[in-house]
């Protein structure tokens, strides 16, 4: 089995908190995850969103494009308004030979605002969710016809946050709309990663490594603090620094067959958590657990030739 590892730019530059982030440039942001093992490296804000001007800074960082999130608003807006702000993506994302468009949904989510506490997240009644779930289909199915997958990425303080919600999410919605399981955020929620792999690891096409810091987690006062609270106090970090256990995670997708991408998403403030330490110290803790587990990490960045 074959796998590939990337990292997000989040760990180096956080669009929702700018005090989290590290004064570096896009090049300098590559070269340190390309360092410390990484072949790939999901979309942030200092990446051009022109082929032409990507595909160099790509080549020469000797990386891919694995991938970068769009803010999706489908639980309140239709599917044409949202069609016509992802297709400029969708033709950067095919230009550059990217895996998948991760979707987020921003629509009634407090994720970004720090005045709301995650216990106040939206929720949606069954008639809601059904709706939504199949309007996200529909969308996922137009977006892999348009040839760029998607994949819906759960999230804490959004309309799917918790397990029993992603359950809901999946059983209405249908094939079109892939999955990333994102293991940082569905434990935070409260969930079982082992057992949401059980459940939907047909449908997954996109995975983000993150771990939690659990007992940054346990001692949140949800009723009063946010997620970027949460996020500011350390709840995110690398695997190998935090709480979960990655060597039992991927040996689970390894039992279904998973190939493809492992992502490190971990947004933390790189004053105290400097992103080239951090990133080294969550490759080598993904080496050490996927050898174990049966896989061969891919080790080419951009393509040769």
């Amino acid at each position: 089995m074959k796998a590939k590892l990337g990292m997000s730019p989040i760990a180096w530059w956080n669009d929702d908190l700018p005090e989290l982030s590290d004064d570096v440039s896009l090049e300098e942001c590559l070269r340190q995850s390309r360092s410390a093992g990484f072949t790939g490296m999901e979309q942030g804000r200092r990446f051009p969103n022109n082929p032409d001007e990507m595909l160099p800074i790509l080549r020469a960082a000797d990386v891919t494009l694995c991938g970068g999130w769009f803010s999706g608003t489908l639980v309140d807006e239709d599917l044409s308004v949202n069609k016509d702000r992802i297709a400029p993506m969708i033709e950067l994302f095919k230009a550059v030979n990217a895996p998948c468009i991760v979707y987020g949904e921003v629509g009634r989510s407090i994720q970004g605002d720090r005045s709301r506490p995650l216990a106040t997240k939206p929720r949606l009644g069954d008639d809601e969710m059904k709706a939504y779930a199949r309007r996200v289909t529909a969308f996922g199915e137009w977006c892999a016809e348009q040839g760029m997958p998607l994949s819906y990425h759960h999230h804490m303080a959004a309309v799917v946050e918790t397990e029993p919600e992603l359950d809901a999410f999946m059983k209405n919605s249908g094939e079109g709309i892939p999955l990333l399981l994102d293991a940082g955020h569905l434990a935070f929620a409260g969930g079982d990663v082992l057992r949401a792999i059980d459940n939907h690891h047909a449908r997954i096409n996109h995975v983000h490594v993150k771990d939690i810091r659990q007992a940054v987690v346990d001692g949140l006062d949800r009723s009063k603090q946010s997620f970027l609270d949460a996020v500011a106090l350390g709840a995110f970090t690398v695997p190998g620094d935090g709480s979960l256990d990655f060597g039992a995670i991927v040996k689970r997708f390894a039992d279904y067959g998973y190939e493809g991408w492992f992502v490190v998403e971990a947004e933390q403030d790189p004053r105290k958590a400097p992103p080239q330490k951090m990133a080294e110290i969550g490759y080598a803790e993904l080496m050490r657990v996927m050898t174990a587990a049966g896989y061969t990490v891919e080790t080419e960045g951009f393509p040769k030739g």
